[in-house]
């Protein structure tokens, strides 16, 4: 029998429980188990007024921005809109079936100022990180870092010459920004090279073409992993150069410590991370064994012999070559002494052009030269111990597990869909990069924490 369509009739009394209605195998359901927010208002509180109408509740915005993280919404309109129709979001956001869901411009304002000014996203990272380590899923024996580059809110079409410098009547918060972090060491004193291109939208934005094809404006999000789970234990954002990346490895490795009590015995990079100083801070300044391929640029055009063939005394300082001819790293007497070490942390040992002339090996060595020189770095101890540790299993297995935060870069791009900033700024990005690190770490502790049967609800 055919069955006739019911029409719909409004009932004086609905019973109704979204929490019937969301289910067990949500994601959201299990990450709601790891989200603490019973501190927030007490620590927004200075940044309220005290008369006025009240305002969004702040915990329901940070319910909804996890929401958007965790799922890959990007736009904080279609976010409010997914909400509101959605009966597992409203079951994360505590909202019932009659809540209302507030403006997505609220976001903007929060984001720029309470949230920002209380530094309250650090800290909503900072709380998965510590839920991680009281669930075991911190091993604190090995990290890895790594940075990735994420294409800033600017059109790369209307970037002006950088040295030219800025149009003077450009007024944004993006700019305003940039002037305040000129002196900061992840951004305009990193470098002093100018950029080719500057961006009038987004100055801070760096003008890169490190991936080889057409250049465009961006940021990086530097990560400091955990290797036992992948677990990200701090997250930086700089300017899109490498000197910016290595200085925010040093934050990172020192904030986990100062934060969380956590020193690492090993730390697995890529070449970018193998010069000379920061193979020595690893190494000297952080008792941190550096799992590192180093910066060795040993190979000779001429085919000559290679630095490796010449033997060093660490007891006299000095040199020994193929042909046991010894180099100093001064030949001449001066009547004031110019330093050793020139200004890039070299230092230069020179055989007797003497030596050199009556030496059968010279046309293996030094053919067109008058005598050889062997150049050494200061932070050479380290970068031998570097060395030596490229030579054992350890170091192999890091290698190898170095690949977890490319594959956690991946993840942020293709799954949470952050492969382009919304927000502008130094402040923008970090709170961008703060935001979907905490995503993560939720993911990761929803897949890897099973949920104990007592907490389903009967």
């Amino acid at each position: 029998m055919m069955g006739n369509r019911t029409v719909m009739q409004e009932a004086l009394f609905y019973s109704f429980s979204l929490e019937d209605h969301v289910p067990q195998s949500h994601l959201l359901r299990a990450v709601d188990r790891f989200v603490d927010l019973n501190g927030i208002r007490e620590k927004l509180r200075p940044f309220y007024s005290e008369t006025g109408r009240p305002s969004i509740d702040p915990e329901l915005m940070i319910r909804m921005l996890l929401i958007g993280y965790c799922l890959g919404i990007r736009s904080e309109r279609r976010l409010c809109e997914e909400v509101h129709l959605n009966l597992a979001y409203r079951w994360f956001c505590r909202l019932g079936l009659d809540g209302a869901v507030p403006d997505h411009s609220t976001f903007s304002k929060n984001r720029r100022g309470r949230f920002r000014d209380s530094d309250l996203l650090r800290d909503l990272f900072e709380m998965t990180v510590t839920r991680c380590i009281e669930e075991g899923l911190v091993g604190g024996e090995g990290f890895a870092v790594d940075a990735s580059l994420i294409k800033a809110d600017a059109n790369r079409q209307r970037g002006v010459p950088g040295e030219e410098g800025l149009p003077p009547d450009i007024v944004n918060h993006a700019a305003r920004e940039y002037l305040e972090v000129l002196d900061a060491a992840a951004f305009g004193a990193a470098s002093p090279v100018t950029p080719k291109y500057l961006s009038p939208a987004d100055p801070a934005a760096r003008w890169t073409s490190a991936h080889g094809g057409q250049a465009f404006f961006a940021y990086s999000t530097n990560y400091l992993i955990d290797l036992a789970n992948a677990v990200i234990v701090d997250v930086e954002a700089t300017t899109a150069i490498r000197p910016a990346e290595v200085t925010a490895q040093r934050i990172m490795i020192d904030r986990t410590q100062e934060r969380f009590g956590i020193w690492p015995q090993r730390l697995a990079a890529d070449t970018g991370y193998g010069d000379a100083a920061n193979i020595a801070w690893l190494v000297h300044e952080r008792g941190i064994e550096p799992h590192i391929p180093i910066f060795d640029h040993v190979g000779r055009r001429t085919g000559s012999f290679q630095r490796t063939e010449f033997r060093y005394d660490h007891h006299n300082d000095l040199y020994v070559c193929p042909g046991g001819k010894e180099l100093f790293p001064r030949r001449k007497n001066y009547a004031i002494p110019p330093p050793d070490v020139d200004q890039d942390g070299f230092i230069r040992y020179r055989a007797s052009k003497h030596d050199c002339d009556a030496c059968a090996l010279k046309p293996q060595c030094c053919p067109g030269q008058p005598n050889r020189k062997v150049i050494r770095s200061i932070h050479e101890g380290a970068r031998d111990l570097a060395r030596d540790l490229s030579k054992t299993d350890a170091y192999v297995t890091s290698r190898r597990e170095r690949k977890k935060v490319e594959m956690l870069f991946a993840h942020l791009k293709r799954i949470l869909k952050l492969d382009r900033l919304r927000l502008r700024g130094p402040n923008g990005a970090k709170d961008e990069f703060h935001l979907a690190a905490t995503a993560q770490n939720l993911r990761k502790l929803a897949k890897l924490v099973p949920i104990h049967p007592k907490t389903v609800p009967a």
